[in-house]
């Protein structure tokens, strides 16, 4: 009897334990609050042909640059700044027309007083679009996906009054931001598409690690712009770009 009662006592600390562990462990993935993701961002290149026909000239670009080009982008982030950036350069790639991401191409978000600093370049041109966050009509559904190891949840907006955006964001991860300028929906966007521009941003790490002050305030330079300056000298430069121009108007807005 004495042995008997000695086991169920034993069996009650271990289920104790392990549901404490489980618990903590819950915990500790449910209010994520500070790390480093890394995101896949793929593009298909050969999408800018769609308006030219297959003729001789489309053909031979086809068989020399590669349909897709992939790149890689770091996300640091705390409970209150991200930072956004290209890794580095992927050797891999062959860009059609040599258009390829700009290394100092920085997007900085203050989450505390709801601003945003992007360095970007722009042909010859380096902007620095410092703003409001953008406030995005999102539109949360019952889709869901599990990138990178997070449960996401599917949501849709659009931006320049019609290009559609789909995102997957985690609530684990308690940061409201995500790749480029999106951000603004209850949770770290990990999934990220834009269909007009073929393009795709999917993390694949997350890493709790805490970033330091100098990952957090990387220096930015560049003709100082807001959104909507930004997209009127865009729309005046490519008036008569046709959907070539604006697609990189939309590019660039991104």
């Amino acid at each position: 009897m004495v042995i008997k009662t000695a086991l169920t006592i034993m069996k009650k600390i271990v289920f104790l334990l392990l549901l404490v562990t489980s618990l903590q462990s819950q915990a500790q993935s449910r209010f994520i609050t500070s790390g480093r993701i890394e995101f896949e961002r793929k593009y298909n290149q050969h999408s800018q042909f769609d308006d030219e026909g297959e003729n001789s000239w489309t053909t031979e670009m086809r068989k020399v640059f590669p349909k897709m080009v992939t790149d890689f982008y770091e996300l640091r982030f705390s409970n209150d700044r991200t930072v956004y950036k290209l890794m580095k350069e992927n050797p891999d790639n062959k860009y059609l027309w040599n258009v390829k991401p700009s290394e100092s191409d920085i997007a900085i978000k203050d989450l505390t007083k709801g601003t945003l600093s992007i360095q970007r370049d722009v042909f010859e041109q380096t902007y620095l679009l410092q703003d409001s966050i953008r406030q995005l009509e999102w539109r949360i559904t019952d889709e869901t996906r599990n990138i990178a190891g997070f449960d996401c949840k599917k949501a849709v907006t659009r931006i320049c009054d019609s290009v559609y955006v789909v995102a997957f964001y985690t609530d684990q991860i308690m940061v409201t931001s995500g790749p480029e300028s999106f951000g603004g929906l209850p949770g770290m966007i990990l999934g990220l598409a834009v269909p007009r521009l073929h393009t795709t941003w999917f993390a694949t790490k997350v890493e709790l690690t805490e970033p330091t002050m100098a990952q957090l305030n990387p220096n930015q330079k560049g003709k100082k712009t807001t959104w909507q300056q930004l997209a009127a000298d865009l729309n005046k430069a490519m008036k008569d770009w046709g959907k070539g121009g604006s697609r990189i108007t939309w590019t660039s807005m991104l």
